[in-house]
């Protein structure tokens, strides 16, 4: 079965969108991860529960204005924030 141009230049936005997702987490993780290592090197701890909230606060807004499900904003922000503090956590081990 072929697929037809319009399925196929909806598919080639969607890769296209999708190499800029990865390329925009590749970039925030190199910047979560100085800040890791800023952490580990002034004993800050790997958390921030209150920088957390608010950003899951802000996310919801921009996902609402965007008419993005604000749960699934949330729970993406969420995965992203446990990833960053695992790294964080590494790192402060690391200096120990």
């Amino acid at each position: 079965m072929q697929e037809d141009q319009t399925l196929r230049s909806y598919r080639e936005s969607i890769d296209n969108i999708d190499a800029a997702l990865v390329f925009m987490l590749a970039e925030r993780f190199k910047i979560t991860k100085a800040v890791g290592q800023y952490k580990a090197k002034t004993a800050l701890p790997p958390a921030d529960p209150s920088r957390e909230t608010a950003q899951i606060e802000r996310l919801k807004k921009l996902a609402t204005d965007a008419n993005l499900d604000p749960e699934f904003s949330t729970k993406f922000l969420r995965f992203i924030i446990d990833e960053v503090i695992r790294h964080h956590e590494q790192l402060r081990d690391e200096k120990a």
